[in-house]
C-alpha cells in the first residue's frame, strides 16, 4: 500500500503537468485544486525539489514547475523517493535488500517465489507509467490489462497450492 504522502506527491505532479509549463503554480493553488493540506504539500514539494523533479521560483511570479517533462517522471521513481523500497518483502528490495529474519534460504522459500513475481509485475507497471500517462488517462488502460493478468496468475497459484 502506498502512503498518503506518496498519493499527494503524485497528485501534485499531475497538477503541475496539467498546468502551463511556463507559469509556476503556487503551493496554495495546488493544495486547493488537489485537496492537499498546504503544510504537508510544502514538505512534499521540497523533497521533490531536492530530488530534481520540480523547481521553485521565487518572487511575484513564483511557484513550482516540473523540472523534467512529465513523460520522464515515473510513478516508480516518485514512490521510491517518497515511500522507499518498492518490494513486498525485504529480501526482494532492489534498493534496500535485507534477508528476512525467519528465512532459512531464499531459494527454498515458496512465499518469496510468489512475491518475486508480484514485485516484478508491480515494478514493471510503476516504472513504465509516467505522470504524463496519468494525465492522459493511459494508466487506466495499463492497470486494467495488468489486473486481468494478475487475476489469471492468482488463479494459477491457487491451483498449485491446492494440488
Amino acid at each position: 500500500m502506498i502512503s498518503q504522502k506518496a498519493k499527494y506527491a503524485l497528485r501534485a505532479l499531475t497538477a503541475l503537468a496539467q498546468a502551463d509549463p511556463e507559469e509556476p503554480m503556487l503551493i496554495s493553488e495546488i493544495a486547493v485544486q488537489q485537496s492537499i493540506p498546504k503544510k504537508f504539500l510544502e514538505q512534499i514539494l521540497l523533497d521533490l525539489k531536492r530530488s530534481g523533479i520540480v523547481v521553485s521560483r521565487r518572487g511575484k511570479q513564483g511557484g513550482y514547475l516540473l523540472l523534467r517533462p512529465a513523460d520522464a517522471i515515473t510513478f516508480g521513481e516518485v514512490l521510491r523517493l517518497v515511500d522507499g523500497p518498492i518490494a513486498p518483502l525485504p529480501c526482494l528490495s532492489q534498493t534496500a535488500y535485507r534477508k528476512c529474519d525467519d528465512c532459512d534460504g531464499e531459494h527454498l522459500c515458496e512465499i518469496r517465489h510468489v512475491f518475486a513475481r508480484v514485485a516484478d509485475a508491480t515494478r514493471d507497471v510503476l516504472f513504465s507509467t509516467t505522470i504524463a500517462d496519468a494525465v492522459e488517462g493511459a494508466g487506466v488502460e495499463v492497470a486494467a490489462v495488468d489486473a486481468d493478468g494478475a487475476k489469471a496468475e492468482a488463479e494459477q497459484v491457487r491451483e498449485l497450492l491446492s494440488a
